[in-house]
């Protein structure tokens, strides 16, 4: 994904857009859901604005809508909150410097701009990856949440419409550029097997941070392979 000559639009900013158009769908399905169990349409749009992690929001709503307290909506959000933490370590050298510039650019680690920076082959082109990424799904994701919230009554049930199902589809379209790597490949079928193997065990959320270790085998095969100095 680079810029080739005589692009008017750089390759990675083209699927910036295109990935926060799907995001913005998704959104439409959050700000529905969002209503139908208790929000008002502003408390909705807010939570999309300061929250900006959409699985998160849905775990907390789903937990609301269920019937649950809001600590345990909180815990639950919390829970896969924290993959994007491990995401900031790895784009943490895209930021800009200076404390509160990286405080801003920090609401824009999220699953797609993470994704989107390092697919990319160089510093640069990352950077700008990232941020097209995080701007173009915050703005599409906080529209689609308004229309959802404002106008949920006339679009219906959002598992009717398949709304439900455009986050884990383009979630694995992001994933799919990554595997191309063995080392990639054999981490993200290792964290599919231990997810696989808590989801009935543990509470939601769980099962995607246990995911992680995933990494740890692959790493450890990688050490072992490495000449010693």
């Amino acid at each position: 994904m680079s810029h080739r000559p005589g692009d008017r639009v750089p390759a990675e900013v083209r699927d910036a857009l295109a990935i926060g158009l799907a995001v913005g769908v998704f959104g439409v399905a959050f700000g529905v859901l969002a209503v139908a169990n208790g929000l008002s349409a502003l408390q909705a749009c807010a939570m999309s604005a300061l929250v900006f992690t959409g699985a998160s929001q849905f775990a907390a709503v789903g937990v609301i809508g269920a019937g649950g307290s809001v600590p345990a909506a909180l815990g639950s959000a919390l829970l896969l909150a924290a993959r994007n933490g491990v995401y900031g370590l790895s784009v943490a050298r895209f930021l800009p410097p200076g404390r509160f510039r990286r405080l801003g650019s920090a609401q824009l680690v999220i699953d797609e701009s993470t994704a989107l920076a390092v697919a990319q082959p160089d510093e640069p082109t990352a950077r700008r990856a990232f941020f097209a990424g995080g701007l173009s799904v915050f703005v599409c994701w906080n529209l689609g949440t308004a229309v959802g919230a404002l106008g949920g009554g006339l679009l219906g049930d959002p598992a009717t419409l398949g709304l439900d199902a455009a986050f884990p589809a383009g979630f694995v379209a992001l994933l799919l550029p990554l595997l191309r790597d063995p080392g990639r490949r054999a981490a993200a079928i290792a964290g599919a097997v231990i997810a696989a193997v808590c989801l009935p065990f543990t509470s939601p959320g769980v099962p995607i941070l246990m995911a992680a270790l995933g990494v740890l085998p692959v790493l450890a095969l990688e050490r072992r392979g490495r000449p010693s100095a």
